[in-house]
């Protein structure tokens, strides 16, 4: 259940509260006590005494145990069954007779009347000789949130009862699919507008809402799992990143594949966190950490040839002006490595990042010439007919950049999309204005990837040195470069997760086919992008 009245005090290194962490973030409904402290290879009785104190403090209940016939007292062996879930009898036949010299209750089937194969009667029949627990549903899917998504929930005084659900997500780490109805339910009563930067909190709750009931029991994504097998979609589970980080490598993959067919990570996660990487169950977003860092943004201007200009400068570095390629602009963007970009005035930069430069690596990148460049998100995968015709503002897929990627990165099986930014935001383009494109010509350059991160500098600035012309000469194809790729589902965004989630089903990314694609894909750009990240390093 949803914690209530949850205060935690957290204490470093204490062993029983890490240990609490851990089996939050591990237990389900479908494995029991020992089954868990076999997962987590933890001593059986240090388990027992976590999940006794879960149920003490409310934040568990023990589900009936598993009894065999054998077990049970002869006088339960002729016990009818009760419906539990849905009572249609007659309260008249329920009423106790004494005539037999114990109390039976007239009516109702006999338990071996009950249809254990059925799935319907295995949920709306509970037989009291068996007590069992239903067989366990499939494997499920995993949504992978990070805390930003839990701070917009709690701040943004969404719904009357999200903030409990919200404490859960970050404290449990978790939210099962037995708990995600009374969470839709609350998703559901929050309203669609809102003021100043309250909105990007209500545009996140709902686009988590669609992009949950997307997820949930859709039979479009489970079309192939055979004829013997019923197509109900998957459930869902939310996991929080940084949650699932707080057990070892070998734990969290026995947790995962135990219990989870897909794993679907949230787009943008945050880079102060360390995605989640696995082969299996595959995943469906970042491949390898490195994927969601500053490497991987490196990695892209690198394959394709294009990127806005960029400077990664090691911890420790003193600027005493402003590199000349960036002169032209009005706004940059920096990163500092670990934490998340930000968009800052040229004027007033220096200061900021000579001490940012202290404490961390930072990659400073033109951003606008006159204000904040325009920037313009494009799903993928893509279709065909995204593929036809030439490029236009609002036809960006056919960009001669995003046909080098797609040669080098798999963008078919995977789902998530590309920023494409205009540096050059005076004269913005519509798609009425779209003008046939030209020549070799791009803003910002590529980077080789023999030597260190000096050379990477070194030939980042001479190519964008040379690449200063006049942007009233370029055509509306040269005037956008690639920004940053992002693999998973964006929540930033209603319309462009809706666009992803379309292209999830017509796609078909969730069949065994493309799953397998996706493991081979990701494996080999794991090992180009490591392969390009050991070229930089000394």
């Amino acid at each position: 259940p949803p914690l209530e009245g949850f205060v935690m005090n957290r204490v470093q290194g204490d062993y029983f509260e890490t240990l609490l962490y851990k089996i939050f973030v591990s237990i389900d409904e479908q494995t029991n006590v020992a089954e868990l402290a076999n997962v987590l290879e933890i001593d059986l009785d240090l388990v027992k005494n976590a999940v006794s104190m879960y149920c003490r403090l409310g934040f568990a209940v023990k589900k009936g145990p598993v009894f065999s016939s054998d077990q049970l007292h002869p006088t339960w062996k002729n016990a009818p069954s009760v419906n539990r879930l849905k009572s249609t009898m007659d309260p008249q036949k329920m009423l106790l007779s004494w005539e037999q010299g114990s109390p039976v209750m007239e009516g109702g089937s006999s338990a071996t009347d009950t249809d254990t194969t059925s799935l319907e009667d295995q949920a709306d029949t509970a037989s009291v000789s068996s007590l069992s627990i239903p067989a366990a549903p499939t494997k499920r899917i995993a949504f992978l949130f990070d805390s930003t998504l839990t701070a917009f929930l709690m701040m943004g005084n969404l719904s009357p009862n999200l903030k409990s659900h919200a404490v859960t997500m970050f404290e449990v780490g978790k939210l099962s699919d037995e708990t995600l109805d009374s969470f839709l339910a609350e998703l559901e009563k929050v309203e669609s507008t809102a003021e100043g930067e309250a909105q990007r909190y209500f545009d996140h709750a709902l686009t988590l809402k669609n992009t949950i009931l997307f997820l949930r029991y859709n039979k479009e994504l489970t079309q192939d799992q055979g004829p013997d097998v019923p197509n109900i979609g998957f459930p869902l589970d939310m996991l929080r990143c940084e949650s699932l980080l707080g057990l070892d490598q070998a734990t969290c993959s026995r947790v995962l594949n135990k219990n989870y067919k897909l794993l679907v990570s949230m787009a943008p996660l945050s880079n102060e966190i360390r995605p989640i990487s696995s082969c299996t169950p595959q995943h469906i977003g970042p491949a390898i950490p490195e994927v969601s860092s500053i490497w991987f943004k490196l990695y892209l201007y690198h394959v394709t040839g294009q990127g806005p200009p960029s400077l990664l400068l090691s911890k420790g570095s003193r600027l005493r002006k402003l590199p000349d390629i960036f002169q032209a602009y009005d706004r940059l963007l920096i990163t500092s490595w670990g934490h998340d970009p930000g968009v800052v005035p040229t004027s007033n930069v220096l200061t900021m990042l000579n001490d940012a430069l202290t404490h961390s690596a930072v990659l400073i990148q033109g951003h606008g010439m006159h204000g904040h460049g325009e920037t313009v998100h494009i799903p993928f995968p893509f279709d065909e007919e995204d593929l036809k015709g030439e490029f236009s503002y609002s036809n960006m897929c056919t960009h001669k950049a995003l046909q080098k990627l797609k040669e080098q990165v798999d963008l078919e099986h995977q789902c998530g999309y590309i920023t494409m930014l205009n540096s050059n935001n005076r004269h913005r383009r519509r798609a009425s204005d779209s003008t046939e494109y030209r020549g070799d010509t791009h803003l910002g350059g590529g980077l080789d990837t023999n030597g260190s991160t000096e050379s990477f500098e070194l030939v980042t600035e001479e190519n964008n040195g040379e690449g200063k012309v006049k942007t009233d000469t370029l055509s509306s194809e040269d005037e956008w470069v690639p920004l940053e790729l992002c693999f998973g589902m964006p929540l930033f965004s209603s319309e462009l997760n809706r666009k992803v989630c379309r292209k999830i089903a017509s796609h078909k990314l969730c069949s065994n086919e493309s799953l397998q694609e996706l493991l081979h894909s990701s494996r080999k750009l794991s090992l180009k992008v490591l392969s390009f990240v050991q070229s930089f390093q000394v």
